[in-house]
C-alpha cells in the first residue's frame, strides 16, 4: 500500500511536510496525517489554502511573535480551523536584526554575526525556549493529548521553533533522539528554506542571490545544526536530569497526558507473540 506523501507541491507554504511514518523505542510509529509541520502560512494561496482544507486539521499552532508576523503578516483564515498564537520568542529580540538582514547592512551584520557569534545565538536561543518557555511547550502537548488533532506546528521558516517543539512532542511519545534529530536536518534541503522578502524591492528573494559575505554571515539563522538541537537536548539532560522529568516536571505531563498522546499520534503497539501460546503451553526442552 502507498503511504500518503509527505511532501506536497506547494507554491507559497516552506518546509511543510508530515511527520507520520517516524518509529517509537517501543515498535510503534507516529502516524501519518496526525501531525504536520511547516514555515508560516500567511502568503498561502487558493490552492495552498485547498490543500490545508483537505488536511481535516484541528488547530494550527503559530509561534512566531509580533515582530515575525509584522514581517511575514499573519496566517491566513482557514474555514473550522482553531488558530492559537503562542509565541515562543521575544519580538523585542528579534525584530532590530531581522531588519538588518532585510536591508543587507554588510557592516553591522558582520559586528553581529562573525567570528562564530551567529552559531552560538542561535545554541543559546535553543537552550533559552527549553528553560524559559516550558509553560508554552506544555500547553502545546496537553492540547495534543486532549485531541486538538490533526495539528500544524509551524513558525517563520518551520525550522527552530517549530522543530524544536516538534521535537518535545516526539521525545513525549517515545521518537528516539536519533530518529528526531535525522527529521530535523530534512529542513536543510533547498526547497524547504525560509524565503526572505527584501525591504530594497518588496518581494521574496531566495538567500542564495544576496552577496557571498552575507550569505556566509547568514548561514547560521537559516540551517538546522545539529548543534542547535543538542544544545537543547543537552539543556534537557544537564538542567532536569533527563526527558522523562523535563516532561513532567517542566511541562507538567502526567501519565495520563502521554498515554493520550500516544494514543492520538501512535499507530497501536503491536502485542509480541507469546511463546507458552505458540508451543501450546509447554516450555521447549
Amino acid at each position: 500500500m502507498t503511504e500518503p506523501s509527505t511532501e506536497p507541491a506547494l507554491d507559497a507554504i516552506r518546509n511543510f511536510r508530515d511527520v507520520g511514518g517516524l518509529p517509537t523505542t517501543d515498535g510503534r510509529v507516529v502516524r501519518h496525517g496526525r501531525l504536520f509541520r511547516s514555515g508560516h502560512l500567511a502568503h498561502a494561496t487558493e490552492t495552498d489554502q485547498a490543500f490545508l482544507n483537505s488536511l481535516g486539521l484541528h488547530t494550527v499552532f503559530d509561534f512566531r511573535n509580533a515582530a515575525d508576523q509584522a514581517l511575514d503578516g499573519h496566517d491566513v483564515p482557514l474555514p473550522g480551523v482553531r488558530h492559537v498564537n503562542i509565541p515562543l520568542s521575544d519580538p523585542a529580540a528579534g525584530g532590530a536584526f531581522w531588519e538588518l538582514v532585510r536591508r543587507g547592512e554588510v557592516k553591522r551584520l558582520r559586528r553581529a554575526l562573525a567570528e562564530g557569534q551567529g552559531v552560538r545565538q542561535m545554541c543559546d536561543s535553543y537552550r533559552e525556549i527549553i528553560r524559559t518557555r516550558t509553560e508554552e511547550q506544555g500547553r502545546v502537548l496537553r492540547a495534543l493529548a486532549a485531541g486538538d488533532v490533526p495539528a500544524l506546528l509551524h513558525c517563520a521558516a518551520g525550522k527552530d521553533r517549530a522543530g524544536l517543539t516538534v521535537a518535545v512532542v516526539l521525545l513525549a511519545v517515545g521518537v528516539s533522539r536519533e530518529t528526531i534529530a535525522e527529521d530535523y536536518l530534512k529542513s536543510n534541503a533547498a526547497h524547504r528554506r525560509y524565503r526572505l522578502r527584501r525591504a530594497s524591492s518588496g518581494e521574496e528573494r531566495e538567500l542564495t542571490a544576496l552577496d557571498q559575505e552575507i550569505q556566509e554571515l547568514l548561514a547560521p539563522m537559516f540551517d538546522a545544526r545539529i548543534e542547535y538541537l543538542t544544545t537543547a537536548f543537552d539543556t534537557i539532560d544537564r538542567d532536569w536530569g533527563g526527558t522523562d522529568a523535563y516532561l513532567t516536571t517542566a511541562l507538567g505531563l502526567t501519565p495520563t497526558h502521554r498515554a493520550r498522546l500516544g494514543t492520538h499520534l501512535l499507530t497501536p503497539a503491536v502485542p509480541l507473540p507469546n511463546d507458552d501460546h505458540r508451543t501450546g503451553g509447554r516450555v521447549p526442552g
